[in-house]
């Protein structure tokens, strides 16, 4: 199945003092923002919770599309669903039954992603990608912003978008990590259709003008004539 290019501003790469204004700058251009949850176990890094996911479903109606590198996704997944999270995605391998999570989570209106860091391979998330909304695919080691892009990643985005067409599947194939007009390219070719972005939106002073960059190169990796 092939979803619209979405691009999903991380708010990682933003200024924290100004959260709100800096989501509202990026409104008119997207239809999701990104935020990274990390709880320093998981990821040597710690970012936000559940004030601050609050406080973003009150400024915005974005889609807010969570990615949850902690320990203990079973308990903290829920409450941010709660607290207005539309997608959680999260990494199985820290979970005893991610299943019932998947179920969980989509019973209580959310949609629902699995993550997979760069050396891990897809046959590690394969027996929940049936179930879920979303497959994940890091482009660099979760935990930081600001990382290269790891093209040796990109043959596990076409297998990925392999079995989404051969098991007739519909989830959305998101990709996370140092993507930029160039990268986008790439990873649009090899079956991306949400791009993550953190610098490449945020580090512009025309937002709109970025993201939109961002947009042209997926659709030209997509061979979409004029890049719109």
């Amino acid at each position: 199945m092939l979803h619209d290019i979405v691009i999903s501003p991380s708010i990682l790469a933003a200024d924290f003092a100004r959260l709100g204004a800096e989501v509202a700058d990026v409104a008119p251009a997207v239809e999701w923002v990104h935020v990274d949850v990390m709880d320093g176990h998981y990821v040597p890094n710690i970012t936000l919770g559940n004030p601050v996911v609050a406080s973003l479903r009150a400024a915005t109606d974005l889609v807010l599309d969570l990615h949850l590198m902690i320990t203990d996704p079973a308990t903290y997944a829920p409450q941010l669903v709660e607290r207005g999270a539309d997608s959680i995605t999260f990494h199985p391998e820290v979970t005893d039954d991610p299943r019932a999570l998947v179920d969980r989570l989509h019973e209580m209106g959310a949609r629902v992603g699995v993550a997979i860091k760069p050396d891990h391979p897809l046959s590690s998330v394969v027996e929940l990608v049936p179930h879920v909304d979303l497959v994940l695919v890091m482009t660099v080691e979760p935990g930081f912003g600001g990382q290269s892009f790891r093209a040796d990643v990109l043959p596990k985005l076409v297998e990925a978008a392999e079995f989404r067409d051969e098991h007739d599947l519909s989830f959305r194939l998101e990709v996370d990590g140092g993507i930029d007009p160039e990268t986008a390219v790439a990873v649009a070719r090899a079956g991306a259709d949400t791009l993550v972005a953190g610098s490449a939106v945020f580090g512009h002073d025309d937002r709109t003008a970025a993201v939109g960059a961002i947009r042209a190169a997926a659709q030209r990796g997509r061979g979409v004539e004029g890049g719109g």
